[in-house]
């Protein structure tokens, strides 16, 4: 969330730059800092009070001990009108700083300079685009049907043990996931990320400290019995590791990568465009974190970006890379780079990968700090990106690397997959 003194130094700069999201953010902005107000006479009324009453206890201790117990009497009968004040002034803090906290939990945070305007996924612009799109023969199929004609992907199935939106990978399908998840860990290691793995259900406080609280409450699956979710992302799990700690900045930057199921209830996701794997409620993705330093973020979400391009470049898959407009940008995002495969036998263009930078966002709720040389607590920024997820690189794979003859397996995965073709 953002910073009240932030928003206090840097009102106007804000409200300008949240309106590149469509969010308006003057309203709001002027109840928070009314509430900040009120928060610090409230403290300072609460402070005068206490120091009142510890000041007036040291009195009435010394007179007891001089034997003036009447006069320690009559000053006792005030500590006791001052308590009734503390206890009534600690009860409007709580209120108060509980308004402040549920105001910030729905202010976006905000976008970088780069971040174009406007309103929806029509206005990203591209900035990157590698890779000849396949001419593929009038006999081609969708990913969907490949699945089928191979016996690689049940979503039948999927639906009869689950519901749709839960497939069942079967074969060399499931081995081609398997290969999948390997390779992309042994890309992220190899380049210096320390591999983690971590739950798939959180509680409600990583929900809040990463953003998807109350955010996409409605997206996530809830176990109610327990008041625990479901993961829509092991950013999740992977970022809370670090909540509350404060870290040496020698420490930074941290990278760490994790393999987990994602689950996403998308609801009131419909029609063609969701078909196969385009859209699921349980996929798996590898995932990419980094804490660093402000100064070193942006030069970090580069890396990350280059790090994910030489993998689609290893898979050998046609992709280009957005910038997401204000419109289009995640509630916890100043600036996203999406990067998407085109999925030849639909012809359109599947997401496959994220990669953000939240600047200090995620850190202020998660109160993740380092100490710098002279010893200066400062909020971290976080980073996160997907590297990749699965189900729409495989959709790619299978619709891309179609021939007459079967399916080709990218080179760079036959180590790990065991086979070339899928026929």
């Amino acid at each position: 969330m953002l910073d009240v003194k932030q928003i206090s130094t840097h009102k106007d700069a804000f409200i300008k730059a949240l309106k590149k999201r469509n969010f308006n953010a003057e309203a709001i902005f002027d109840k928070l800092l009314k509430l900040d107000e009120d928060r610090k006479q409230t403290q300072k009324q609460l402070d005068d009070t206490l120091a009142e009453s510890n000041q007036l206890s040291k009195e009435i201790g010394a007179l007891y001990k001089q034997g003036k117990t009447d006069e320690a009497n009559t000053i006792k009968e005030k500590t006791g009108s001052l308590k009734e004040s503390s206890k009534q002034l600690n009860h409007k803090m709580e209120n108060i700083l509980s308004e402040l906290k549920d105001l910030l939990y729905i202010i976006p945070n905000v976008p970088h300079e780069l971040v174009p305007a406007g309103q929806t996924e029509d206005d990203n612009q591209e900035i990157y685009s590698k890779g000849d799109i396949p001419k593929l023969s009038h006999k081609a199929l969708p990913h969907w049907e490949l699945a089928k004609k191979y016996d690689l992907i049940d979503f039948e199935l999927g639906n009869k043990i689950t519901g749709a939106g839960f497939p069942v990978f079967k074969g060399k399908g499931a081995k081609l996931q398997r290969a999948l998840i390997t390779y992309f860990l042994d890309k992220n290691t190899d380049a210096g990320y320390q591999e983690v793995q971590v739950p798939l259900l959180v509680n409600e406080a990583s929900g809040y400290g990463t953003g998807q609280l109350p955010d996409k409450e409605g997206q996530m699956y809830h176990v109610t019995g327990d008041n625990l979710y479901l993961i829509p992302t092991a950013e999740v799990p992977i970022t809370n590791i670090f909540r509350g700690d404060m870290v040496n900045e020698s420490e930074l930057p941290i990278q760490l990568t994790g393999y987990t199921a994602c689950f996403r209830r998308e609801a009131g996701s419909y029609g063609a465009h969701v078909r196969g794997l385009n859209r699921l409620h349980q996929f798996d993705k590898v995932e990419l974190v980094n804490l660093t330093t402000p100064e070193q973020s942006y030069q970090m979400l580069d890396n990350m970006v280059e790090h994910v391009k030489d993998i689609l470049d290893e898979l050998k898959l046609p992709y280009r890379i957005l910038r997401l407009c204000g419109g289009d940008l995640g509630f916890t995002s100043a600036l996203t780079y999406d990067f998407e495969v085109f999925s030849t036998a639909q012809d359109r263009w599947l997401e496959i990968s994220s990669v953000s930078n939240f600047e200090t966002f995620q850190a202020n709720r998660l109160k993740i700090r380092y100490k710098s040389a002279n010893q200066k607590k400062q909020l971290v920024h976080t980073l996160n990106g997907s590297s990749l997820a699965l189900p729409r690189v495989i959709a790619g794979i299978l619709e891309n690397y179609q021939t007459d003859e079967g399916i080709k397996i990218p080179e760079v995965l036959v180590p790990y997959t065991g086979f070339e073709w899928i026929k």
